[in-house]
């Protein structure tokens, strides 16, 4: 199905040391400034609440430009996000009155020993990125597609630090090779698509996009002239030329770690608050029903991998055809009389939080169908497998909008991913938020559970 691209996920190693270093120099002021390393209590706290407003400011304002930036561009960007930061902390110091406890020349130096030691980090670190890609380690493996020379020319002009072309497909003259690009991505183990072709031909892009639907690379069309306009979806930068990416998402990259840090610390602290919950609701069934206390069913997780999801079992226990699942049905006598109320009121799917934990799923995100609905259904709804660019979740923004429970009709399972789809494509930390306070306030009980 394709790699997905990590190597933007190691702008997640220069904020910590960002914040390191911003610390570093707000004690190393105080030294030049006082002589001695021994600051007041009031002086730490004010470095330490800094330093974290700062970092706050670079992810917010996504302070990280990529390897092949200007120089005068790294400069604007580090000069102007230090001083924000500096400035929104220093409002909060005269909105409390506190101003007169701290030194302005210490402040002063602090900005400026920031400032400078963030710049010339990030240009030790962007020329060690570029000296490890040079030697081919950090690469991103690229198949590109076009059908004219000019296409050819195009894309190989494209190809800069970080990314390395694998294999070339040759559009032109050959209609037939569209039709394998979906397993000749998959063979040459690509994390990357880059097509090249005039815009007028963009009925041929829309059909190469339409074959790798099943395919989880990032997309990019390179246009062959420079006023190319799109009205939706991405356009970034590469050596010179704009790309429009047709297959992208916000969690790519430090976006996935934060969504990361958010389901560990959340799913920690709802694990531990429910542990008496589970201990009851697992005795009730060992009471209720033979069989065993866990419900655990293969699904699919981000980028296509089979992870094993966990339930409290809320059927009585039986077997079905290989390759059969028959969803539950209103009345369904396979439906314990806990089991309708654990369906009903979600705490069915406590035992998730685990998965969460262990990184297979995330709080919020499409929910894993199972495996025969995911083959039944990807060829019927455009983009179904882009539900696993991301990690399947608990809730999502599908299920706080009306569809949950039963996908028993081909329309409900495209508005179902429909949702999803927007989900990922506007993927914040705000938005996650935002479902999950939904989903509390919207209560547990749901009528589409059966």
């Amino acid at each position: 199905m394709g790699k997905v691209n990590t190597i933007s996920s190691l702008k997640i190693v220069p904020i910590f040391v960002d914040i390191t270093l911003i610390a570093l120099m707000g004690y190393l002021s105080y030294f030049f400034r006082f002589g001695e390393f021994a600051l007041p209590p009031y002086y730490h706290l004010f470095i330490f609440s800094a330093s974290l407003i700062t970092g706050l400011i670079f992810i917010v304002f996504n302070s990280y430009p990529d390897g092949d930036s200007r120089f005068r561009e790294v400069f604007v960007y580090f000069f102007s996000r230090v001083i924000l930061a500096f400035s929104i902390f220093m409002m909060l110091l005269v909105f409390l009155k506190v101003t007169q406890l701290y030194s302005r020349i210490w402040l002063a130096g602090w900005i400026c020993l920031s400032f400078l030691v963030l710049f010339a980090a990030h240009a030790v670190y962007h020329q060690l990125v570029a000296a490890l890609q040079a030697k081919g380690r950090m690469m991103s493996d690229v198949l590109t597609i076009y059908n004219t020379q000019q296409g050819r020319q195009t894309l190989r002009g494209v190809e800069t630090a970080g990314y390395r072309i694998r294999q070339e497909v040759d559009l032109q003259g050959d209609a037939l090779v569209c039709q394998s690009l979906a397993a000749r991505v998959g063979s040459a183990g690509v994390s990357e698509v880059w097509i090249s072709m005039p815009f007028s031909d963009f009925a041929s892009v829309d059909k190469i996009t339409y074959e790798l639907r099943h395919t989880l690379v990032n997309i990019r069309f390179i246009p062959q002239f420079d006023d190319a306009r799109l009205l939706k979806h991405r356009i970034s930068y590469l050596n010179t030329q704009y790309t429009i990416d047709l297959s992208y998402t916000p969690l790519d990259g430090f976006n996935r770690s934060v969504k990361r840090l958010e389901d560990l610390i959340l799913a920690t602290l709802i694990s531990i608050a429910v542990i008496p919950v589970c201990l009851v609701i697992a005795l009730a069934i060992r009471l209720s029903s033979k069989g065993p206390v866990l419900f655990k069913q293969k699904r699919h997780g981000m980028g296509g991998e089979k992870i094993t999801v966990y339930k409290f079992r809320s059927m009585e226990v039986h077997s079905e055809g290989r390759g059969v699942l028959t969803q539950a049905q209103d009345g369904d006598p396979r439906v314990s009389s806990l089991g309708r109320f654990l369906r009903r009121s979600s705490l069915d799917e406590l035992p998730q939080f685990f998965n969460v934990l262990q990184g297979r799923m995330s709080i919020v995100g499409p929910r894993p169908h199972a495996l025969v609905h995911n083959e039944y259904y990807k060829d019927l709804v455009e983009s179904y497998m882009w539900r696993h660019k991301v990690k399947p979740g608990i809730t999502g923004w599908a299920q706080i909008n009306g569809y949950r429970g039963r996908t028993d009709t081909l329309e409900k399972m495209s508005q179902r991913v429909e949702h999803d789809l927007w989900y990922i494509n506007n993927w914040s930390l705000y938005l996650d938020l935002k479902i999950i306070l939904i989903s509390c306030y919207k209560g547990f009980f749901h009528k589409n559970a059966c």
